[in-house]
């Protein structure tokens, strides 16, 4: 329990102070934001910075920060430090800088910004893994807060012939219609506030519900730094793809830079960005603890699913009608990041694509083609065996990399805009060696033996570090140039 309790102190604590470092470095000021200079009562409505900052948090807390921490916790109590202190020096900046760059050009959504920042060659190439990733996103989205809604609020089979399982994937499916098609405040700007209290309530719930209960929670001298994973996994890549987005996730950053075309002053960044990523590092704290509580007792075991896990300790913690009120609370979670990966996907196309989406026809067009994709990918997974083991795989792997391209960009802004650009070259140098060892290795991927994957990630990870401070200090000294002549 005191490596768990030790972890949130470093959370809070260093998130507050590592916070106000990431706000001095960029320097936000009282310039007028894209959301009042360029308000078109669509995508660009300046919104108060409570609502910003809760659609922020629900954005970005899908499943991952509770079904990555059930699963991440399986390497024993190191959980508890790495989530806090990645999240506060990888997740928390990466989250804030991205979305306080797009702020400062005109609310870019991140393929434009890589464009800019890192040119022309890795612009297609991350346009293919973002759409990819959002692709995914969507579908997983759909998946399992419907598995969710139909194992543990209505207590039936989730199996394909269930007609009731496409029932609920149809009504979610059409929330993310009406969600992607209509302006940012009318639809929402209006649920969210509903559902991040049941987010909250379900938060609270479980996090007292650990000393209510008295939940073992083990702690790293007993057993040791790094525990051994059941089945045999290395810590390094496995641990940090598997728990994502309580960590570092890319997907953070197309939310990120959406919300930045609703904040009416800079100076809510902080808030808006930085601290809603530590509020999401809580939340995955809380799950991981949960989960290890409910393996130490005997309740459930490493075999046991992610969703079964997640019922268990909701009931077991909070009785049936709080049981009942978490679960929704976690399926609300995916739904609402799901909802705006699938608007932020539109505007991504519309933007390359050069489509105005003020125009009704033009947005139900982008959309058509996005759904029609989604529901193929989501047939697949549900009717072939071990479909959504491979898609849930693709995506974790998808959503690391595009935090590779991120902090990349960001690293290039900060060296033309004369700021300690380490503070983004390490973690990106760190998950570019998380990203390419997992993917040699992986059966999904080359298949490499460890050793070997280990040895070729190196290489990749030192002429990653090397070409973003090349092509910085050469974009610097080109602008130099330019503003000389």
């Amino acid at each position: 329990m005191i490596t768990f309790i030790a972890g949130l102190v470093i959370l809070l604590v260093g998130g507050g102070i590592y916070g106000k470092v990431c706000e001095k470095v960029f320097r936000p000021d009282d310039r007028e934001t894209p959301a009042v200079r360029l308000n078109d009562g669509m995508d660009y409505v300046p919104m108060k910075k409570w609502k910003n900052s809760l659609i922020q948090l629900l954005n970005i807390a899908g499943t991952g920060p509770i079904l990555g921490p059930i699963q991440g916790i399986l390497f024993g109590p190191i959980a508890f430090l790495t989530i806090p202190i990645g999240c506060i020096i990888g997740g928390a900046f990466h989250d804030y800088m991205s979305g306080m760059i797009s702020v400062r050009n005109d609310g870019a959504q991140m393929p434009m910004l890589i464009k800019k920042y890192l040119g022309k060659l890795a612009f297609p190439i991350y346009n293919v893994f973002v759409c990819l990733l959002m692709l995914l996103v969507g579908t997983v989205f759909i998946y399992t807060p419907g598995d969710l809604f139909v194992t543990q609020i209505l207590k039936t089979d989730n199996g394909v012939e269930n007609p009731v399982v496409w029932i609920v994937y149809g009504a979610i499916f059409l929330y993310y219609i009406v969600a992607t098609l209509f302006p940012i405040d009318k639809i929402i700007g209006k649920v969210y506030p509903v559902f991040g209290m049941l987010l909250i309530l379900s938060a609270l719930g479980v996090f007292f519900g650990l000393f209510i209960k008295g939940y073992p929670l083990d702690d790293i001298w007993t057993t040791g730094i790094i525990g051994v994973h059941p089945q045999g996994l290395h810590f390094i890549p496995v641990f940090f793809v598997t728990v994502a987005c309580g960590i570092v996730s890319g997907f953070h950053s197309t939310q990120a830079t959406l919300i930045s075309r609703t904040m009416k002053s800079e100076k809510e960044g902080r808030m808006t960005f930085y601290n809603m990523m530590i509020a999401e590092g809580v939340i995955a704290m809380i799950w991981a603890a949960a989960s290890m509580g409910v393996l130490n007792l005997g309740l459930a075991t490493a075999d046991t699913s992610t969703t079964d896990v997640v019922g268990i300790i909701a009931n077991d913690l909070l009785g049936n009608v709080g049981g009942i009120i978490a679960v929704i609370g976690i399926i609300v979670l995916p739904i609402t990041s799901g909802d705006t990966a699938l608007r932020s996907l539109r505007l991504i196309i519309a933007d390359a694509a050069k489509i105005d989406q003020t125009k009704k026809r033009n947005r139900l067009c982008v959309s058509l083609v996005i759904f029609a994709l989604v529901a193929a990918i989501l047939i697949f997974a549900k009717i072939n065996a071990g479909g959504f083991n491979i898609l849930w795989r693709y995506f974790a792997w998808a959503n690391q990399t595009i935090a590779v391209f991120a902090f990349a960009m960001i690293a290039v802004y900060m060296i033309r805009n004369k700021q300690p650009f380490i503070m983004s070259l390490l973690p990106g140098m760190f998950y570019m060696f998380i990203v390419s060892s997992f993917i040699l290795n992986a059966s999904i991927g080359f298949n490499l033996i460890w050793p070997v994957s280990y040895a070729i990630a190196g290489v990749l990870t030192v002429v990653y570090g090397a070409a973003i401070i090349y092509f910085g200090r050469k974009n610097m000294s080109n602008n130099m140039l330019q503003n000389n002549s």
